[in-house]
């Protein structure tokens, strides 16, 4: 059995950043990334579901709005499944290189959207993801948060109605459960942090960066004054 080495600390940091639809998570990564990488950080990106071949070929169907019959479980199961093969193929040997992981969406999302909008149970979704991850969590999650109302308006006006995927399209009763789910998150475990995700997208990357800082310079990914911006990998 190889689940005892699993579960080994690792040498690099494991960050996500996660919210409702519309939350700018991508942006704000890709944002998140290059600073990093001005200061000298290896970072590698990735997003859930997908990362992988077989992750990105799940999330075609798991998006796709010919799809919408799916079932609660067969969802969950199926972004387990994708999140299994991408934290074996991808986060894991990251991390044991020493990187920093940056990723776009979490197990967290499969809890709020999966495990209370879906109502599945969260116990019920953190025991699959504990088979799927060998019981890795992101160190810091990130929970980008607006209301389902703004987040989805952004959404629309970026792709348009008739563009939206299967998830997208639900609801907005739908959507404010996840965000309730998120929220929830946010309080009970403290390797997450709710971030306000209105405003300029300047000051929503502050707020991540005062975030993220101080867990870099813990596991000593950064050096230096804060101020003076310089860093290693």
């Amino acid at each position: 059995m190889t689940e005892p080495a699993q579960r080994l600390i690792p040498r690099g940091v494991f960050l996500a950043l996660d919210g409702p639809e519309g939350a700018g998570k991508t942006t704000q990564l890709r944002r998140l990334a290059e600073r990093l990488r001005s200061m000298g950080v290896e970072v590698v990106t990735t997003r859930e579901p997908g990362g992988t071949p077989l992750g990105e070929a799940i999330r075609a169907l798991l998006l796709d709005p010919a799809f919408r019959g799916i079932c609660p479980h067969a969802e969950m199961l199926l972004f387990a499944a994708a999140r299994a093969q991408y934290t074996r193929e991808v986060v894991r040997p990251a991390l044991e290189e020493g990187r920093v992981v940056l990723s776009d969406r979490s197990v967290y999302a499969s809890l709020a959207y999966q495990g209370y909008a879906r109502g599945l149970g969260m116990e019920v979704v953190r025991c699959v993801n504990e088979v799927a991850t060998g019981g890795l969590y992101p160190d810091l999650t990130l929970l980008l948060d607006v209301p389902a109302e703004v987040g989805l308006l952004r959404v629309s006006r970026a792709r348009g109605e008739e563009r939206l995927d299967r998830v997208e399209g639900e609801d907005v009763a739908f959507h404010q459960r996840v965000r309730e789910g998120f929220l929830r998150l946010g309080r009970e475990d403290p390797r997450v942090r709710v971030v306000p995700a209105t405003g300029r997208v300047e000051e929503v990357a502050a707020r991540i960066w005062a975030e993220v800082e101080p867990v870099l310079r813990a596991r000593g990914l950064l050096v230096g004054t804060p101020e003076g911006g310089e860093g290693c990998g």
